[in-house]
């Protein structure tokens, strides 16, 4: 997945408003990519046959971690969206688009 190509330009307050869900929409996708990663690390490792108890653990806490910190950003994410409840945006009309 590339990266986004923001180019500066001016804006309406609705598109404005528009690019900063598709932003939270994207970090989301980015955090559910990390939180697979995880998923698939606690896989091979449970998959291993010489793993021992001590290995486990230290897995499970640096997925423990991961996920804490997953946690903690989806929190700012959900405050980010937060800001734009009962934002009233006018309708964009069609004719009037470039």
């Amino acid at each position: 997945m590339g990266m986004p190509v923001i180019t500066p330009s001016i804006t309406t307050r609705s598109q404005t408003i528009t690019d900063i869900i598709e932003s939270v929409a994207l970090e989301e996708t980015a955090l559910s990519h990390i939180l697979n990663a995880e998923g698939e690390k606690i896989q091979k490792m449970v998959a291993m046959d010489d793993v021992t108890p001590e290995m486990l653990l230290a897995t499970n806490k640096s997925v423990e971690s991961m996920v804490n910190a997953v946690s903690r950003l989806e929190m700012i994410l959900q405050s980010k969206l937060s800001t734009f409840d009962g934002c009233m945006c006018p309708a964009a009309d069609s004719t009037t688009q470039p």
